[in-house]
C-alpha cells in the first residue's frame, strides 16, 4: 500500500475508485465500503484509494467534544490493506479544510487530485463546510467532473447500526462480545510490557503488565482474552486479564491492566503484546485477603479454560 499525506502526492497515484471516511476502528460497516469500492476499481481498471483525514475533523470543528479513536492511522492503514486498498490519502484537516465548500472539495480533491472514476460513500455521507454537501450534491458534483458516485447501506446487526459510536459504547460496558461483532474482529489493545509491583508473582499469579496508550479501553473487570507478541514475533497465548485498580492491594487511582497466561511461558518476557478481549468474567472488587483473591483467579481460569475448549469444539465441527 502506499500513504499520501498531501493532495500533490495524492495526484501521482493515477486514476482511482475512491470511498472517504474517518475508517476509526474499520469495523464490519467500513468493510463493506471497502469492499465496494475493491469491486468498483475493478471494474474501472483502476486502483482503489480511501481518503481519510489527520486528525479527526472533531478534533477542529469541535474541539470540546474530541472523539475517542479505537484505532491510530497505522492500524487503520493495515486494516486497509488487507482489505485490498491500494492507495491511501491522509489529508492534513486544518480549520482552512474545514471551510471549503463541497464544490471546492469535489474539484480539489476528488477531481484534480485523486482523479477519481468513482467515489463510493455511506448513505448519510456529508462533507464540506457545516456539512452542506451529502450524497444527492456529491451526485450531481460527480456529473461535472466525471465520477460517479455509490451510495451503500449502513451494516446492521441486531437493529443496532454498525458504528464507532456503537462500538466504544459496548466497549464501555464491557460488552466485549458485541464489540467484536461489530469490529468483525475481537476488540484489542497493545503497548508495552512493564513491571509490575511484584505483588502477583510473591502473593498471587504472576502476570504481564500493559502500559498502552489506546484511548478506548472496556470497562473495569476480568476478561477472557488471548494474547499476542507485539514485537516481530508470532507467540500466542490463551489468558485472562484484569483492568482496574488493584483494589486487594489498594492500588491507588492509576488503572493497570495485568494479564495472566494460561499457556505455558518460555522467556524472553516480550517488550509489546496485544491483548484480544473475548468476554467478561466479572467485576473488579476488592478481596478480604490475596489468598482469597488468588482463589478467585483459579476461578476465572477455569472458566476461560473451559470457553477455550468449548470454542475449539466449534471450531473443529
Amino acid at each position: 500500500m502506499r500513504v499520501a499525506r498531501s493532495l500533490e502526492e495524492a495526484a501521482e497515484f493515477g486514476p482511482t475508485a475512491v470511498t472517504i471516511g474517518n475508517f476509526d476502528g474499520v469495523h464490519v460497516g467500513h468493510l463493506r465500503l471497502l469492499e465496494e469500492v475493491v469491486s468498483a476499481a475493478k471494474e474501472q481498471g483502476v486502483a482503489p484509494a480511501v481518503l481519510t483525514f489527520d486528525p479527526h475533523p472533531a478534533a477542529i470543528v469541535a474541539p470540546g467534544r474530541a472523539t475517542r479513536l479505537l484505532s491510530t492511522q497505522a492500524e487503520r492503514c493495515s486494516l486497509m490493506a488487507r482489505a485490498g486498498i491500494e492507495y491511501v490519502l491522509i489529508q492534513p484537516f486544518t480549520t482552512v479544510v474545514a471551510q471549503w465548500t463541497p464544490e471546492q472539495f469535489a474539484e480539489r480533491v476528488l477531481a484534480k487530485s485523486l482523479r477519481a472514476l468513482v467515489v463510493v460513500v455511506g448513505e448519510n455521507f456529508r462533507f464540506g463546510h457545516k456539512q452542506a454537501g451529502d450524497t444527492a450534491v456529491l451526485t450531481e458534483l460527480g456529473l461535472r467532473h466525471g465520477f460517479s458516485v455509490r451510495a451503500v447501506k449502513p451494516v446492521v446487526f441486531r437493529g443496532r447500526t454498525v458504528s464507532s459510536s456503537e462500538i466504544r459504547r459496548a466497549a464501555d460496558s464491557g460488552n466485549m462480545s458485541l464489540a467484536g461483532r461489530l469490529l468483525g474482529r475481537p476488540f484489542a489493545i497493545s503497548g508495552q510490557v512493564v513491571s509490575g509491583h511484584g505483588i502477583g508473582s510473591r502473593q498471587t499469579v504472576p502476570t504481564l503488565n500493559l502500559k498502552t496508550t489506546a484511548q478506548v479501553l472496556p470497562r473495569e473487570g476480568v476478561y477472557i482474552t488471548r494474547t499476542t507478541s507485539d514485537d516481530g514475533e508470532t507467540r500466542q497465548w490463551n489468558s485472562i486479564t484484569n483492568v482496574g485498580h488493584r483494589p486487594t492491594f489498594d492500588g491507588g487511582p492509576e488503572l493497570s491492566i495485568e494479564t495472566f497466561l494460561l499457556d505455558p511461558f518460555t522467556p524472553p518476557t516480550p517488550v509489546r503484546i496485544r491483548v484480544e478481549f473475548l468476554r467478561r468474567v466479572r467485576d473488579e472488587r476488592k478481596f478480604e485477603s490475596a489468598d482469597a483473591l488468588k482463589a478467585q483467579i483459579m476461578r476465572d481460569v477455569a472458566r476461560a479454560q473451559a470457553y477455550f475448549r468449548r470454542t475449539l469444539q466449534a471450531c473443529r465441527s
